[in-house]
């Protein structure tokens, strides 16, 4: 993992999205949430779109764990269709190749088997109705939209993905070292606070103190909080 990596694991999704605030870009991905796993999850966008076919047309499950670098979190766009593009399987291979976790715009299936592996994986809910024949895999490593509710995002492949028990929230590869460094600012300036208020200050004074609301203006002016 990146240095960049290391800092935003290290912190989780909010400061990571509030980072991305400051920055003026949307990263998190609404609608999905964590059903297996543990802890922080960083790793670069691997992408995979998946588009309907008509009744009756055979369509195999998809084919792309093997070509996934290891690291890598699978980001797989099926527009919340109530079929499954993941389960157990994929889950045991991708633990063997060492990826980082996988993340469904839609549904995937074995919750209980993947939770067992202690796989880490987030997707909008459970349930059992397979993908076969219901959707096939239109594109691979290209960009994709995912989010629900007109809450969208685009997802390149590389893009860096953090995900935690909040949710998912993903940096532009070309923001990521910014948003490590306003993570780590706003992290200091928050123990600040945080000191302040263990040692006795209200925490009014202790936020007027360090500048907690005036953090956005301050990072966006360049200087340090």
């Amino acid at each position: 993992m990146s240095d960049a990596g290391t800092v935003l694991a290290g912190h989780g999704t909010a400061a990571v999205s509030d980072a991305l605030d400051l920055a003026g870009v949307s990263g998190g991905l609404w609608g999905v949430q964590r059903l297996s796993g543990t802890g922080t999850v960083v790793g670069p966008a691997f992408t995979v779109r998946f588009e309907p076919v008509a009744d009756g047309v055979r369509a195999p499950a998809a084919d792309f764990v093997d070509d996934v670098p290891p690291g890598s979190v699978v980001v797989l766009a099926n527009e919340g269709r109530h079929c499954t593009v993941w389960g157990d399987i994929l889950a045991e291979v991708a633990l063997a190749r060492q990826l980082a976790g996988t993340v469904v715009d839609g549904y995937c299936r074995d919750v209980d088997g993947i939770r067992a592996l202690g796989y880490s994986m987030w997707a909008r809910g459970a349930f059992m109705r397979s993908g076969k024949n219901r959707v096939r895999m239109a594109a691979v490593q290209q960009p994709v939209r995912v989010g629900a509710d007109g809450d969208q995002l685009t997802v390149h492949p590389g893009d860096l993905v953090t995900a935690d028990g909040s949710g998912v929230v993903v940096v532009p590869v070309g923001l990521v070292d910014e948003v490590a460094a306003t993570v780590t600012r706003v992290a200091a300036m928050e123990e600040r606070v945080l000191a302040d208020v263990r040692a006795g200050t209200p925490l009014r004074a202790a936020r007027a103190t360090h500048g907690y609301h005036e953090v956005a203006r301050r990072i966006i002016a360049g200087s340090p909080t």
